[in-house]
Formats: structure tokens, C-alpha cells, sequence
């Protein structure tokens, strides 16, 4: 597949999705309250078949669906891409078991799910985990938790292996998820290579959480484990081989967090050419006026450019090219500080208008700052492209 052409079926795809987007999950989203899992949305993602996308499409289709949907409605573009983040390990590195009892819930959208890396003191450098999964002597203190409601399977199925203890922090869906996928250190002072992947589901004793009033309105918690008890089918992949199944999970979706964030600057683009054409100035319209034609140009050329940078990522990814993780920090990196600069662009040529309440520039200007951040901030991209970059020259001598 050519990294810069859509196929006629691919572009009645994204108008169908942007559709979608604007007559039916734009409704289910407005109703929702900023900060807390929009349960009717994910569920209406589900109805529609696009969550159970998410486990058989590839990066190139997920990169489509996630620009279309944000495009007319980023909360229903978050909520399907965080139910992918979450249950992606599960699909990519989980038993049989562990499939069958949460994806088709996932795909449902019955059940939601979160990716549990960042921590307090471990947001960036996601290697220096400090939540610590200790061993449970012969599965000391199993099944003294009395909680209250009618979980019975709040503990684990089996002997508890380990103890989570610790805190994880910015963890969107939490608290209100149904499972987490989390990392955390069961080799001590081992870096990268001590980390291992859980399945931690929600209702286990111990592990609580708080929800944290952000900027955006998505739902973002943070995570107290006091010794959750995890066993040996509780592991995504294999012990201490946790840290590959955060990276593979994010090499797949920093592409397609650009591709959110080119549906962002697409929207905010073409609300300054309609305004633009339409608003009168000094004699005649905005468009008239030269550095306003420019300025239009520019927020073109390079929401393009960072179009053309996630479509060969994702293509690349889908190939099982080798140099997929600089491609993805690349397409990542150039798309959301490229949406910034539109969005922003797109303000100051809207004038006050565009920061009252209510108004689309007003809710993409806070909505396009995070993914700056997230999933790897800006300079944590560029570190990735620049060691692949001499990892490469190495290897060529």
C-alpha cells in the first residue's frame, strides 16, 4: 500500500467514519461529564463495530479510524483509542484465558479498559519503575480481604505469586476502568529488563484510586496498590519482559496519536478557511489579506506533511519494517507539535471568538496540548529517533 494515497474504498471509509462521528457518537459524547468514562460512548464505539476494529485491523486502518473520528468528535476518537491502549497487551502478549474473559467485553464496549505505566516519579522515563511486585510467600494473606458487594472474584483465581505495592499516576480511565494492564518491577535495580506486564482487574483488594481534574476533559486517575495480589495468570507475556510489551503496545499507537492529532488540525484548518472566506475586513475578506492567505498555506502544507509522516509510519509498522520505533516517534513527535501550531494558528486568526466556551477552537485548544505529552513527550521522541538514527549508522559500519 503507497504511505501517501488513500484507495477510493479507504476515503468513503473516512467520510462514513466522519459521519459516524458527527450524527452519531457526537450526541452520546456531549452528554457525557468531563473527567469520567463515558460508559453510553464506549458502548455506542462498540455498536458500531469500531472497537472490535481496534484487535483485527492493522496500524495503517487504526490510524484512519482514530484521524476520522477526531475530526468531529475527539471524545469519541479518546474513548475508542483508550480502550485499544488497554487491552491491546491482552490481545498482543495475553493467554487464551485472558482473551477470552476481556476482549469481546472490550469490543463490546461493555468492559473498559486501561494502560498502566506512568508513575509519580516515572513518567518519561518509563524504565525507572518504582511499583514493586514482591513475592507472596506461599500465597501469605490470600483471601483475607473482606470486601464489601457481591465481587467473589475480587481475589485472584488462584495462590497470589506477588504484591503490587506502589502508585501509579496520569492513567487515563482511571479509576473507573474495568481492568488495567500495569507494569511494574519485579526484579529490583535491573532497569528495563526487571519489568513485568499484569492483568490487574479493577476489583481486586487493595487497589484503589482517584480521579485528577486535567486540562482536557479525558478521564485520568491515579492508582494506589496496596499488596494487590497478582498470580502466574496474571502475567502478560513473561516475567521481567514486561518493558517489551509497553514498547511494541506504543510503538503501535504513537502513530496513531498523530493520526489524532492531523484530525484535530484538519478540523481546525478547515474552520479557518470557512472563516476566513466569510469574515469581513479592512474593504474586503480575511482571505484577501496576504499574510492571512499565507498563514492558511502554511497550517495546510504541514498538517499534510504530518499526514504523509503518520500514514508511512503506520504503513511501515503494518510491513513489520525494522526501523518501526523512529518512524513512530517521528510521525508522533512532527503531527502533534504540527496540530499545536494549527490549532493555535487557528485561534489567533479566529480572534476572541474562538476562546469562549463552547466553540470548536476553544475545546481543540485544550484538547490538542496533551498528546504533546503523552505516550512519550516531545523530547522523549526525539531521544528515540536520534538513538535509532546512530543505532543505524553503527550497524551499517
Amino acid at each position: 500500500m503507497p504511505a501517501f494515497s488513500l484507495d477510493p474504498s479507504q476515503t468513503a471509509w473516512c467520510a462514513e467514519l466522519r459521519d459516524l462521528a458527527a450524527e452519531r457518537l457526537r450526541p452520546v459524547a456531549d452528554k457525557g461529564e468531563p473527567g469520567h468514562v463515558n460508559r453510553p460512548l464506549v458502548a455506542e464505539l462498540g455498536r458500531l463495530g469500531l472497537l472490535e476494529r481496534l484487535f483485527t485491523s492493522g496500524a495503517f486502518d487504526l490510524c484512519l479510524m482514530r484521524e476520522s473520528l477526531a475530526y468531529a468528535c475527539t471524545e469519541a476518537e479518546t474513548a475508542l483509542a483508550l480502550q485499544g491502549l488497554g487491552a491491546h497487551p491482552v490481545h498482543a502478549h495475553g493467554t487464551r484465558a485472558q482473551r477470552e474473559r476481556w476482549l469481546p467485553r472490550v469490543a463490546e464496549g461493555i468492559a473498559v479498559a486501561a494502560f498502566a505505566l506512568s508513575e509519580p516519579g516515572a513518567g518519561s522515563d518509563a524504565a525507572a519503575l518504582e511499583l514493586r511486585a514482591e513475592g507472596d510467600a506461599a500465597g501469605e494473606g490470600e483471601g483475607e480481604s473482606e470486601g464489601e458487594g457481591e465481587s467473589p472474584a475480587a481475589e485472584p483465581d488462584g495462590p497470589a505469586r506477588w504484591r503490587l505495592t506502589g502508585e501509579k499516576c496520569w492513567i487515563s480511565n482511571a479509576p473507573e476502568a474495568d481492568f488495567y494492564t500495569v507494569f511494574a518491577r519485579t526484579t529490583p535495580d535491573a532497569g528495563a529488563r526487571g519489568v513485568t506486564a499484569f492483568l490487574v482487574p479493577a476489583d481486586r483488594p487493595g487497589l484503589t484510586g482517584t480521579g485528577l481534574d486535567m486540562l482536557s476533559p479525558h478521564p485520568i486517575g491515579s492508582l494506589a496498590f496496596d499488596a494487590v495480589p497478582v498470580t502466574a495468570d496474571d502475567v502478560l507475556g513473561e516475567p521481567d519482559r514486561g518493558f517489551r510489551v509497553a514498547m511494541g503496545t506504543l510503538n503501535l499507537f504513537r502513530p496513531s496519536v498523530g493520526a489524532f492529532a492531523v484530525g484535530m488540525a484538519q478540523a481546525a484548518l478547515d474552520a479557518t478557511l470557512a472563516h476566513t472566506a466569510e469574515r469581513d475586513a479592512f474593504g474586503g475578506k480575511l482571505r484577501d489579506l496576504q499574510t492571512v492567505a499565507h498563514q492558511v498555506a502554511e497550517m495546510a502544507l504541514r498538517t499534510e506533511a504530518a499526514r504523509l509522516m503518520v500514514y508511512a509510519a503506520a504503513t511501515a509498522y503494518d510491513e513489520k519494517a525494522p526501523d518501526v520505533p523512529g518512524r513512530a516517534a517521528m510521525a508522533k513527535l512532527l503531527a502533534t507539535e504540527t496540530a499545536q501550531y494549527v490549532v493555535d494558528s487557528a485561534v489567533q486568526l479566529h480572534g476572541a471568538r474562538a476562546l469562549r466556551h463552547g466553540h470548536l477552537l476553544e475545546h481543540l485548544y485544550r484538547e490538542v496540548r496533551a498528546p504533546r505529552i503523552y505516550e512519550g513527550a516531545s523530547e522523549v521522541q526525539r531521544g528515540i529517533i536520534a538513538k535509532e538514527l546512530y543505532a543505524t549508522m553503527e550497524a551499517g559500519q
